[in-house]
């Protein structure tokens, strides 16, 4: 059982009968541990106790006293222990001194002669805003500890994000992502492969933070690993997802649109674990999505098996990638962007832009759709484009 310390009260006054005068009046919270109280008998001493002694939660202090007063001592205070409250002691109807103490800091006051009752009354309405400001300076630097920790995470996960994509005669690649919070759930990935053949991933992990960006790591660190050694996308969907369920204590699961583009002949064959739907883009701008394979979310039942199809692409032609972070996005009245606002980003481009121009036109889209709404999800976009 944790015991908990007595408050260190510093009683700074001249008058040498006021120690047993306190240590009799308060004795029954001193017997009880609540209080400890500590005695000098200038301001002086009483700043050469507050600099030995860290613990000491309350100043209660004389106005008038020798070598150092009430009111000089106030000033110095924060300088050594900006958590020390203290409260002062003054004459009844000296307000002059009283508002003095105030200005300089004094937390409150209590007027001779004392009142053993408010003081105490006094004392413990001090204590308890000491120990809320406490608690303030706890949140505070747990905070900032927080947030250096999403800063360090937020670093790690933009790292593992590809920087560098595709840009060859025969085809061309790009990919963005934009967190909601300073970590997210998405993530994408592109995966070189044999004989002229790249994988590209398109993933969104079920909650946000730091739960979901280290669970994402997990899945990007399996999806690269298991393509490598696997042809078809329905195959490494279903290895994926067998060693997610392994071992997924925290439930967890994620939509993952998987796909090989076959650079020699333009095939774009592709897997669905729970994921949107692929954009196909046209020539001339006109879009349509492609059939949905039927496969569910990774780690949430093991042993499944995720049928593949597979579309031919002509040259100038694109496939969009996304999560639903773009489908999603909603004016401030709620309304979303859908599909239909997707394709109209879409709308009049053509099949020589490359492919980060047609990245930077869905988000610029999505964003101006989106005006002063605050971003509820991760804006995640992976487009592939053959060239001819």
């Amino acid at each position: 059982m944790k015991t908990v310390s007595p408050s260190k009260i510093l009683v700074v006054d001249d008058e040498p009968d006021l120690e047993p005068l306190m240590l009799q009046r308060m004795r029954r919270y001193i017997r009880k541990g609540t209080y400890e109280f500590l005695f000098a008998r200038s301001g002086k001493e009483a700043l050469e106790q507050l600099n030995e002694d860290p613990e000491i939660d309350i100043v209660l202090s004389d106005i008038n006293m020798p070598e150092m007063d009430g009111l000089a001592m106030l000033e110095q205070i924060p300088d050594i222990n900006p958590n020390v409250r203290a409260v002062v002691v003054s004459a009844y109807g000296d307000m002059k001194n009283i508002r003095t103490a105030m200005n300089r800091g004094a937390f409150d006051f209590v007027t001779k002669p004392v009142d053993f009752r408010d003081l105490q009354i006094t004392i413990e309405r001090t204590l308890a805003h000491t120990q809320q400001w406490k608690e303030a300076l706890s949140y505070r630097d747990k905070l900032v500890s927080i947030q250096n920790e999403l800063e360090v995470a937020s670093r790690i996960q933009r790292s593992i994000l590809p920087s560098d994509f595709p840009d060859t005669p025969q085809f061309q690649m790009f990919g963005n992502m934009e967190a909601a919070q300073d970590v997210g759930g998405d993530f994408y990935d592109v995966i070189p492969l044999d004989r002229g053949r790249v994988g590209l991933v398109m993933a969104d992990v079920s909650g946000k933070g730091i739960p979901a960006a280290m669970f994402m790591m997990t899945c990007r660190t399996l999806m690269k690993g298991v393509a490598i050694g696997l042809l078809n996308p329905g195959e490494v969907l279903e290895e994926v997802n067998n060693l997610l369920c392994e071992e997924n204590e925290t439930t967890q699961f994620v939509t993952v649109l998987y796909a090989v583009y076959d650079s020699e002949t333009g095939s774009f064959t592709y897997a669905s674990g729970g994921h949107d739907a692929p954009l196909l883009v046209r020539r001339d701008g006109r879009t349509e999505l492609l059939p949905l394979t039927e496969g569910i979310a990774l780690g949430v039942q093991s042993d499944f098996k995720y049928p593949q199809r597979k579309v031919t692409l002509d040259p100038g032609e694109r496939v969009v990638l996304y999560t639903d972070g773009i489908t999603e996005a909603q004016t401030e009245e709620g309304v979303l962007f859908g599909v239909e606002g997707l394709s109209n980003a879409l709308l009049g481009t053509s099949g020589t832009e490359p492919a980060e121009a047609t990245i930077r036109e869905i988000f610029a889209a999505t964003r101006e759709y989106m005006g002063d709404a605050p971003q509820f999800d991760d804006i995640t976009c992976l487009a592939i484009h053959r060239i001819g």
